[in-house]
């Protein structure tokens, strides 16, 4: 979550008056994430959070987006979902953006996750993919392997701004990807975006998971291969193999994972860091200096890539090192 757009009180109280949920009492902008605007806004009735879609988001995902969430939550997935004006919209125009009212959950997201918040995510997440089963809307993933080159040409000339060698190291790594990338695994609805800041608890439970905005249609073994990026590293980011272990076997207690998705996690979470290195690398180069927004050092994942492309097999990622 961000803040990229400034919104006036006037602005807000005149928004909040087309839903049924009492007057405004107080808003203030959410520092974290890069994508979007983002408000906490209290009224008489509850706190709520305002989402306004900036021009990296399409309009035309919206639906998808903010259907996925009533469409989850209904399969028993603790999400937030869209408050509907009282019109029946979920979304409407605030100055300037489109914009959503979604519902407040309720927990803290772990700031220094622990293994049994890793056996959690692993759970959550089986149940989240079976859950999107029968969910009518398509969605490709934009920052999928065939985005990345594109993504790289953006900034390519400017790599070493971050970092000696950081343009070689992303054009071998985008050759080897682009070969080796692995098809036909199982496919569904995937999150693709599964920080710690996305997934929020109440002591050690899950209580909900957030921030639907990157979901799509892709290989449900590469969302594993993003939480083993976001979720089992410490501040170092060197890797805890305890924590891999808890996520896996977490997540094989659900839905456990085919020999083909076995054999292809190595090559997919070096994908998964490529494509975090790869955004995090744009967004330092090209954050607005007013914005309210945490920009994240692109650093964390040249260390990640470079741990992925040692790994030989999935029991690498549940190995205690020596």
């Amino acid at each position: 979550m961000a803040v990229y757009t400034e919104v006036s009180d006037d602005e807000l109280a005149r928004f909040i008056d087309g839903y049924a949920l009492g007057r405004l009492l107080s808003f203030k902008g959410i520092a974290e994430g890069v994508e979007n605007t983002n408000y906490l806004v209290h009224t008489t009735d509850g706190t709520f959070i305002l989402t306004l879609y900036e021009k990296r988001v399409d309009p035309a995902d919206l639906p998808f987006f903010l259907g996925l969430m009533e469409h989850l939550s209904a399969a028993g997935v603790t999400c937030p979902l869209p408050v509907r004006d009282k019109s029946g919209r979920v979304l409407n125009e605030l100055a300037g953006r489109q914009a959503a009212l979604i519902t407040f959950l309720e927990g803290v997201w772990p700031k220094r996750p622990k293994v049994v918040h890793a056996l959690e995510l692993g759970t959550a997440l089986a149940r989240m993919h079976i859950a999107g089963e029968g969910f009518p809307l398509k969605r490709a993933n934009a920052l999928g392997v065939a985005g990345w080159r594109p993504l790289f040409d953006k900034f390519s000339s400017r790599t070493e701004d971050i970092c000696d060698g950081l343009h070689d190291l992303i054009a071998d790594e985008l050759r080897y990807l682009e070969r080796s990338w692995p098809k036909d695994l199982p496919q569904g609805v995937i999150h693709a975006d599964l920080f710690p800041d996305n997934v929020f608890f109440v002591e050690d439970a899950l209580s909900g998971i957030i921030d639907f905005y990157f979901a799509c249609n892709d290989a449900f073994a590469y969302d594993i291969a993003v939480c083993l990026n976001a979720w089992c590293f410490d501040a170092k980011s060197q890797y805890e193999p305890e924590k891999g272990a808890a996520l896996l076997a977490g997540y094989d207690s659900v839905r456990p994972l085919t020999d083909a998705e076995r054999a292809a996690m190595p090559v997919l979470a070096r994908g998964a860091a490529m494509r975090f290195l790869l955004t995090r690398s744009y967004d330092w180069l090209n954050t607005p200096k007013d914005a309210l927004v945490a920009r994240k050092d692109p650093a964390d994942y040249v260390r990640r890539l470079k741990f992925h492309q040692s790994v030989g097999s999935i029991a690498d990622y549940t190995a205690r090192q020596t």
